[in-house]
């Protein structure tokens, strides 16, 4: 017969200092508005993006577009970062979010190179737009990132609650 090996429980996302200070934080009902905001702007984008690709149309709304949505990124990282340091002491780099940040920074990166690259006139228009593509390609990514970070602390509490709500355990035995 073969022995299971039982894994230890994950560490849970937040503590519950951590919980109260996110529940309590303004910045926490922004990031919720900011970001599906953010997804709304880069699927409109997105078309615009796809559509002069396809067709060589509407290069100039397929390029506002973007830049309107990585100013939406950037405030949704600076206001991030401020809800960051509400909850955990730091701006950037929690442990619990440390590879969303690292990701983050990609995503920054390919957002800001895009920019450089329509207000400097590098590349081809298509050239840009496939940079626009990468960059909207890791923001996915990242995207998938947070939503998974949410349904893990989702889960965390949930397990918490079921916790808080089983009697406690009566001792086997007991004295006579």
């Amino acid at each position: 017969m073969r022995e299971h090996q039982r894994q230890s429980p994950r560490k849970p996302l937040y503590t519950p200092q951590e919980r109260e200070r996110r529940d309590s934080s303004p910045w926490t009902l922004v990031q919720g508005v900011l970001a599906p905001f953010q997804f709304l702007v880069f699927l409109v984008s997105l078309a615009f993006v796809i559509r002069y690709i396809i067709t060589g149309e509407g290069f100039a709304l397929a390029t506002w577009s973007i830049v309107i949505k990585t100013l939406v990124l950037y405030t949704i990282m600076v206001t991030g970062a401020i809800w960051e340091k509400e909850v955990f002491g730091r701006y950037l780099f929690a442990p619990a979010f440390f590879w969303e940040d690292v990701f983050s920074m990609l995503v920054l990166a390919l957002h800001t190179a895009y920019l450089a690259a329509v207000f400097l006139g590098w590349g081809t228009p298509l050239e840009q737009m496939i940079l626009a593509l990468a960059a909207y390609a890791a923001y996915v990514v990242n995207a998938a990132q947070f939503v998974l970070k949410l349904r893990a602390a989702r889960r965390d509490e949930e397990a918490a609650k079921r916790l808080a709500a089983e009697p406690p355990l009566s001792p086997v035995g007991g004295a006579q």
